[in-house]
This record gives structure tokens, C-alpha cells and sequence, in this order.
């Protein structure tokens, strides 16, 4: 059995989880989809998660606020977290996205094999970080040699 990696899926509108379900289904991960920005922060502090896509504009708590209060704290510092939006794109906007702690921004409507790729890309990172080298290799004594 393979190891899988949460995915949290935040947007406002349960249509636009359905779409992101659909596309990312394929990558059999688990897919935690949420309404809201409150709902995104409570689900980081209670599991962990390889890539948050995060809708930027929503009612309450905006993806921005969202992000920010996600890096906030220790456990969800280092998620990497997509933002989605269905805005034109204004590179003010992505400096605010980054500024929050995005790695990247799609504009919607967006190619599915971009955000499946970009999303696979941090599935595999996450699940090549916790991988124990057991064999004494070459990663292993470089972890010796740096300490």
C-alpha cells in the first residue's frame, strides 16, 4: 500500500470543490475540501497536509487573511499553499499572494494538467521528506557530515 498525502481544498463555492475533486482525484491522495477560510485554519491545525489550493476570494476571512493565519502558527508554517482566483490577474494581487505565504497563482479558469502537475509536485516532495534512509548511503552520511 502506498503512502498517501492530505490535500486541502478551500473555496466558498461547493461547485468549484467539486471541480478541483474531479481534477485531482487521479493523484489518489486524500482531498479535504472546506467553505471557508475559519474552516482552512482548523483543518491545518488538526492534520497535516502536503499543498493547500486556497480560493482568494471568499466571504468572511479572504484567502489572503486565510494564508496569513495559516503560517501563523508553528505545525502549519511550511504548507505550501496555491492560490486560486477567479480575478484577472493583477501583479499586485500575486505580490499580496506571495507576501502571504503563497508559493504559487493560478488564475481561474485554469488548465487541469497545470494544477495537477503543480499539486503533484508537492505530493512528492511531502512524501519524499519523511522517508527514513535505512541502507547508510550517500544521504545518510550526509546528514552525519553536516551534523
Amino acid at each position: 500500500m502506498s503512502r498517501q498525502a492530505r490535500i486541502l481544498l478551500v473555496d466558498d463555492r461547493p461547485e468549484n470543490l467539486i471541480a478541483l475533486e474531479a481534477i485531482l482525484s487521479p493523484l489518489d491522495q486524500i482531498l479535504v475540501s472546506v467553505q471557508s477560510g475559519e474552516q482552512a485554519v482548523q483543518a491545518v491545525l488538526a492534520d497535516e497536509y502536503a499543498v493547500v489550493l486556497l480560493d482568494i476570494m471568499m466571504p468572511r476571512m479572504d484567502g489572503f487573511e486565510t494564508a496569513t493565519q495559516i503560517k501563523r502558527h508553528a505545525q502549519s508554517r511550511d504548507v505550501p499553499i496555491i492560490f486560486l482566483t477567479a480575478a484577472t490577474m493583477q501583479p499586485e494581487q500575486a505580490f499580496r499572494g506571495y507576501a502571504a505565504g503563497g508559493v504559487d497563482y493560478l488564475a481561474k479558469p485554469f488548465d487541469p494538467w497545470v494544477l495537477k502537475s503543480k499539486v503533484s509536485v508537492f505530493v512528492d516532495l511531502y512524501l519524499k521528506r519523511d522517508v527514513p534512509v535505512l541502507d547508510g548511503g550517500p544521504a545518510s552520511r550526509a546528514g552525519r557530515a553536516a551534523a
